[in-house]
C-alpha cells in the first residue's frame, strides 16, 4: 500500500485538539511529540532570561488514497494559513510496517 506521512507542528497545547478534529475526518491515530522551536528569530527575554518556544509535532501515516480529507481538516482546524500558527506538510512513507488496517478495508499486496 502506498502511505504518506503528514506531519503538523503547533504551538505546545494545540496538538491534541487538532487531533481530536482529524479523527472526525478518519484518522485512526497518530502521534505527538514535545520540542522547542530553533528559528532564526532571537527567542524573546523575560529578566535578561531566554523565553523557549515550545511546540509540538503531530505525526500521522495515512494511505495515500485517504489523507487528503485529514490533511484539510488540519489545515482549516489549525488556521494554518494564517501566519504563526505553525507548519503542515506530506512526506512519502516508504517501507511502513506495524499499522493496523481499519475494518473493511483491504490489505493491498
Amino acid at each position: 500500500m502506498d502511505y504518506l506521512a503528514i506531519i503538523a507542528v503547533v504551538e505546545r497545547g494545540k496538538a491534541q485538539g487538532l487531533v481530536e478534529k482529524a479523527k472526525e475526518a478518519g484518522l485512526l491515530g497518530g502521534t505527538i511529540l514535545y520540542g522547542r522551536g530553533t528559528g532564526v528569530f532571537e527567542a524573546p527575554k523575560l529578566l535578561n532570561l531566554h523565553i523557549e518556544s515550545s511546540k509540538e509535532v503531530i505525526l500521522i501515516v495515512s494511505p495515500r488514497d485517504a489523507y487528503r480529507p485529514i490533511y484539510d481538516v488540519l489545515v482549516e482546524a489549525g488556521k494554518f494559513h494564517e501566519p504563526g500558527k505553525g507548519i503542515i506538510f506530506t512526506l512519502p512513507a516508504d517501507n511502513v510496517l506495524g499499522l493496523s488496517e481499519p475494518a473493511g478495508r483491504e490489505k493491498h499486496k
